[in-house]
């Protein structure tokens, strides 16, 4: 697949949208939602070259596939999710379960592998969680012990479990990450091997449609050759290596479940009728439940399509980068879910209705592939550094980028986030010289609102290249006015909530502080907030009007 070709990505996607139209009914979803059961017969026609072939993009073009790019993954992600994430999770589970082979597999490991996996529509599951190890991987217990002849090493007897892995009972591969005696390594495993056993499915909250299940391994037997990369020790800078990618894929998630969920709620609410007209016309409702959520979303899908570019450039890396977006997306989809409950009311709260399915299933990517915790540490870890390095101004120049560029565009909020950028540099400094970074608590709320200064900053910069993200409904003009909300309210939060973090822990002049972060000029930058809201409102009425 050529890179960025737009018209056979949308080929593609209009594919999938016609292909769930036909087959995958809301009645449908919600009754293998309450049998909670995988529809595998629906995977494996996605699965089919001559239906859908899916999990192709995955797959190099040598071996059978499509070699998508991180737009198409990305965008494709996207889509299931507005279809059902316990679907998505499936396909997903495919996707990260070839991750450590596309990573570290030599090239006879990858003809043999891939080709396997393209040619007989193979569902592969990722397995590296275990009961103490989630996302913290350095302290595994799974054990791969060396089986030697002949003073060489022929193969590897696999013993211990593992937790919590999508596609766990369904796969026919599984790509298991153990304790070699060099250190963490992944191992190809395939189902049927003798001493593998799977558990039964587990009873989850959401994402009922996607198959979670645990694995054993009892001294499982697996040749030499089914070490990924021929090398021990690997195992974890090759789980490191794509943490951008594959979060920036659960932040796709958490992109398509939460706009289907507002989208859902703004169609209802443009036919009901409340006070002698539509509810969808009232102010209240609409800057509450659905205008910031959307607005979020949009900015997170600008960070989403700008880091995803980034990847095509560089292939691995930008593990910061994906954890922000990843944090963002997801936490913004999940609360735009809830809050679509609310908008509809009684109606939401039934199952007759997607948003109280969308709600279950949408919180889960605020759970795995990372927390939203390890998330923010990962932040703040990443641009910590960066901060250190610098001494202090990372975010200072970014500010004055930010600043060149709202002489240009003034009309993108590029100011607002400069006085944001500023306002972060001037807290982590005072979070250095004071040495609050001891406070672990202190630490996740830096990474959150590092996330919020670089979501803005991005979405002005692409408003102000004139980019209209792919996937986007709104125009240019919308766009922008988002990203001067985004950007007032991003900087007002850096200021007032890093000043309640500092202030909390004492030693700082309230005052001296107030004017270091500059809250009275991010108060000013507030004047028009309400005006673009509302102009944002309008734009959504109009493009979903019953």
């Amino acid at each position: 697949m050529a890179k960025n070709d737009l018209i056979t990505r949308n080929l593609m996607l209009d594919s999938l949208k016609q292909y769930a139209k036909n087959r995958i009914s809301h009645e449908f979803l919600r009754q293998q939602d309450a049998k909670n059961e995988i529809p595998l017969d629906i995977l494996k026609e996605m699965y089919d070259h001559d239906i859908l072939g899916v999990h192709l993009l995955l797959i190099p073009e040598e071996y059978g596939g499509l070699s998508g790019q991180t737009t198409e993954i990305y965008r494709v992600c996207e889509q299931l999710a507005r279809i059902d994430l316990g679907i998505a999770t499936g396909v997903f589970a495919t996707f990260l379960g070839s991750d450590p082979l596309n990573v570290g597999g030599t090239a006879e490991q990858k003809a043999k592998w891939f080709k396997k996996i393209a040619q007989e529509n193979k569902l592969v599951a990722y397995g590296a969680t275990e009961a103490d190890a989630g996302s913290d991987l350095v302290s595994l217990r799974t054990r791969a012990d060396r089986v030697e002849k002949d003073g060489k090493i022929v193969g590897y007897k696999i013993t211990g479990s593992k937790m919590w892995i999508s596609n766990g009972g369904v796969a026919d591969i599984y790509t298991v990450l153990a304790l070699a005696p060099g250190g963490p390594s992944w191992f190809i495993v395939e189902k049927g091997t003798p001493g593998f056993t799977q558990d039964a499915h587990e009873d989850k909250h959401g994402i009922r449609l996607s198959n979670t299940a645990g694995l054993a391994f009892d001294e499982v037997y697996v040749p030499a050759e089914n070490l990924i990369g021929l090398e021990e020790g690997k195992g974890l800078l090759q789980a490191q290596a794509v943490f951008g990618y594959t979060r920036l894929m659960v932040a796709a998630f958490g992109l398509g479940g939460g706009e289907e969920a507002v989208e859902t709620a703004l169609k209802y609410a443009q036919q009901r009728i409340q006070a002698g007209g539509p509810l969808s016309e009232k102010q209240g409702f609409m800057l509450k439940l659905i205008t910031p959520h959307y607005t979020r979303l949009e900015a997170a899908r600008a960070y989403i399509d700008w880091t995803a570019k980034q990847l095509e450039v560089n292939n691995h890396g930008l593990a910061t980068e994906g954890a922000i977006a990843k944090l963002y997306a997801t936490e913004s989809g999940n609360k735009a879910a809830e809050d679509a409950i609310q908008a509809m009311g009684g109606f939401g709260y039934t199952k007759e209705f997607a948003v109280e399915k969308i709600k279950r299933d949408v919180k889960i990517t605020c759970i795995y592939e990372g927390t939203s915790e390890v998330l923010e540490m990962t932040i703040f870890r990443g641009r910590w550094q960066e901060h250190l390095k610098s001494r202090g101004q990372y975010y200072i120049k970014q500010a004055e980028e930010l600043d060149a560029i709202h002489l240009q565009h003034p009309d993108v909020g590029a100011d607002s986030a400069a006085l944001g950028m500023r306002a972060l540099a001037h807290i982590l400094e005072d979070c250095r010289v004071q040495k609050l970074t001891r406070h672990q608590y202190i630490t996740f709320m830096l990474g959150d609102l590092i996330c919020e200064a670089e979501v803005a900053a991005v979405f002005a910069k692409q408003c102000a290249a004139g980019i209209v993200t792919e996937g986007s409904r709104l125009d240019l003009n919308s766009l922008k006015m988002m990203s001067r909300v985004t950007a007032r309210l991003s900087a007002f939060k850096i200021a007032t909530e890093g000043m309640r973090l500092i202030l909390g822990v004492g030693g700082v002049a309230a005052a001296e502080l107030l004017q270091a972060v500059n809250l009275t000029a991010i108060n000013e930058k507030m004047a028009g907030l309400i005006e673009d809201q509302d102009g944002v409102s309008a734009k959504l009425r109009e493009i979903f009007k019953a």
